[in-house]
Parts: C-alpha cells; sequence; structure tokens
C-alpha cells in the first residue's frame, strides 16, 4: 500500500512540474539540468572540502556558487579587488564586466551577508600582492586563477568525489534560484539576479521540490 501512495506521489509530482513548464514557457518538456542540491547534501560537501587541500579556498568557492547564483565563467572573472576593498573588507556588491556576462550586459552581484563572512574568511588567508589577480586563484596562490573550464571541471571532480551524483557546475546556480522561488520572491526579480535576458530561461531554473509543491497546495 506504501508503495503504491508513493508511485502516486511521484505521478502527481511530475504532473505538477508538467503543468508549471506548459503555463511558463508553453510546452511540457523541459529539458535535463543539474541537480539542485539540499542542505544535507552541501554539507556533506562542505564536510569533504574541509579533510582536502585548499580548504578555504574551496569552501569560499563553493558558497559563492550557491549564495551567488552567478554562472561558472561569471565567478572565474571576478578579480580580488572586485570583491575585496583596499581595507581588506568584502564588499557588499560585486560589479560584473559585460565582456564576463553570458547577456554581454554589465550586472551588480548583490553579496549578501552569509556570503560576506564566507569570503571574508577566505580573505584573512589569502592576501595577494597584486589585488588586480583573479578572486579565486587554481592549483598555485601566484597562478592566473580558474578559467571558466578548469573550474567548470573543479566543480565536477568536487561534487563526484563528495558523493554527489548528477551534480555539475551549474548546481549552485540553480539550487540558488529554487531556494528564492521557495521563499515567494517574484520570478522578475530572479530574472534580475540570475541575468537572464527572457523570462522563460528563469522559470526552467527554478526546480518544484517537495517544500514548495506542499505551500502550493496549501494555498488551495
Amino acid at each position: 500500500m506504501l508503495r503504491m501512495q508513493n508511485q502516486v506521489v511521484i505521478r502527481n509530482k511530475r504532473k505538477y512540474i508538467k503543468d508549471i513548464a506548459k503555463l511558463w514557457l508553453g510546452k511540457e518538456t523541459v529539458s535535463k539540468q543539474a541537480k539542485t542540491v539540499n542542505q544535507q547534501e552541501l554539507r556533506k560537501v562542505l564536510d569533504y572540502v574541509a579533510t582536502r587541500k585548499h580548504a578555504m579556498r574551496n569552501r569560499a568557492l563553493v558558497m559563492f556558487s550557491f549564495a551567488s547564483g552567478c554562472r561558472v565563467g561569471e565567478i572565474s572573472s571576478i578579480l580580488y579587488s572586485d570583491a575585496i576593498d583596499a581595507d581588506g573588507k568584502v564588499r557588499n556588491e560585486i560589479r560584473l564586466r559585460a565582456e564576463n556576462t553570458k547577456s554581454k550586459e554589465a550586472r551588480t552581484i548583490f553579496v549578501s551577508e552569509k556570503l560576506q563572512k564566507e569570503l571574508q574568511q577566505y580573505a584573512k588567508v589569502y592576501k595577494p600582492k597584486d589585488v588586480n589577480v583573479k578572486l579565486f586563484y587554481s592549483q598555485k596562490a601566484d597562478s592566473d586563477g580558474f578559467s571558466a573550464n578548469t573550474l567548470t571541471q573543479f566543480f565536477h571532480y568536487l561534487y563526484k568525489r563528495a558523493g554527489l551524483d548528477n551534480c555539475s557546475s551549474h548546481s549552485g546556480r540553480r539550487t540558488f534560484a529554487t531556494e528564492i522561488a521557495n521563499k515567494g520572491v517574484s520570478i522578475r526579480v530572479l530574472q534580475k539576479l540570475l541575468g537572464h535576458k527572457n523570462i522563460q530561461t528563469t522559470a526552467i531554473y527554478v526546480d518544484a521540490n517537495d517544500d514548495m509543491l506542499r505551500k502550493a497546495v496549501n494555498l488551495a
């Protein structure tokens, strides 16, 4: 009986997602997306990071991905001076240059208090002499930093070694979008935060999780 009930829930959940996709996108199918990550899975990743080399940098990278909603290419383009001021304090806004965004339009990343605290810890241990180097160095502190490609690979292998399946460098961005939507923030606001030109693209990013489904039915 329990198995039959679970199957009904799964079917209903799939139907709900299809209905949302049809409403927002005008079609019932949504392309395969990177997996969103729950708090337990994120903790698993951070626990793994804590045991490895470059633990502070890697933690800052993971938290930046999940708390900013940036694309991996945008993260890899940020300079130290973009995020950390002359006094060593984390800025509450980071300006992305037009040439470093997918839309080729400059935009501002609003740094949450939580992310500021994470980056401040990183800034305490990483203080390059040249502040115009990348915010996140790669294998050596004096390196040119990650490229979009090498950072994509970094996240792929990080999730794999931490024991998470179907995750990629886009998982942080999708999780960010889903959590914001789950708090009732307008999709128009979310569109601006993610830097999408088309609101239909924003709709694809939001994963209809169980918590969202519960809140939805309680509105009836």
